[in-house]
Parts: structure tokens; sequence; C-alpha cells
């Protein structure tokens, strides 16, 4: 399977999708109502552990792929292929190195937050347990990663 398993559509088709890579069931709900309840129009593509974000990552290395995505939300604690070597590979592939990873997990841990950057994270966020608290931080990713931010391509 080339695809990721869930391909969630917002309003414009015509914008890059974010890519979660997150494997827990709750935590991509949630994710997805928070982003919903922030009006995001990008469409979500979801992959729910390591190895499936790893084909993703080469099947999507082409920067006139409209699969390519705009952001990637990235959880360290993933089955199979854990978020810091997904993050470590995408990195190894020019066009993947220019796409902005922000680490969003429920790791605080110093070691981690210092690994996500030396890899090449482009932001590190606790995730809030609070679901209005992760609206926000949603809201400020919006703000800034898709809305300010000036993308590669």
């Amino acid at each position: 399977m080339n695809a990721p398993r869930h391909l969630y559509r917002g309003t414009a088709q015509a914008l890059r999708p974010i890519l979660l890579i997150e494997d827990n069931a709750m935590d991509v709900d949630l994710t997805l109502q928070a982003f919903a309840d922030n009006h995001v129009a990008n469409a979500i593509a979801v992959c729910r552990d390591g190895e499936e974000a790893l084909r993703y990552i080469q099947d999507h290395a082409s920067t006139a792929d409209p699969q390519l995505p705009l952001l990637v939300l990235l959880d360290l604690h993933l089955p199979d292929v854990d978020g810091l070597e997904v993050l470590r590979r995408a990195r190894e592939h020019e066009v993947w190195r220019q796409i902005p990873f922000v680490v969003l997990t429920t790791s605080s841990e110093p070691d981690d937050i210092r690994r996500a950057y030396e890899l090449g994270a482009n932001s590190f966020i606790v995730k809030p347990v609070d679901f209005n608290a992760f609206v926000a931080v949603v809201k400020l990713i919006n703000g800034y990663w898709l809305l300010t931010n000036k993308a590669p391509f």
C-alpha cells in the first residue's frame, strides 16, 4: 500500500497536505478535531506507524507530487520504527530535508528534545493533555506553519 490509511480532505483540495504521523487513534481523532475546529483547509494524511511513514516518504519524494506535505507532525513513540528514526531517514532525502517537521509528542525528556533537534526537527511541542489547550496549540501551528511561514516549494 503506497498511500496512507486515511486521507482527510479539507475544503481547499489544491493545498498540499499536512502529514500526521501518530499511532494513537484517540490522538489522531483529537488532532483532526482540533484542525477542524481551527478551520484548517489542508488535507490531513495520517500514517499510523513508522514503517508506514517511511513508505509515504519514499513514495512522495518529488516537489511535483501534490501529496508531498507542507508540514509533518511527528509523534516520537511509534511502533515498528520510532519517530526519531523516521526523522533521521526523512532528512536523508534532498526534498524531505526541506519540509518542516514539528515533533508533537507526550515526551518532555531532554534527550528526546536534544536528539530531535540534532536530527533536523524544526520545532518540538509537548502535547497538552487538555483538549482546549491542544486546540490552542493547533491554532498556533496553523497560524505560523501554514499561514505565515513560506514553504520552500
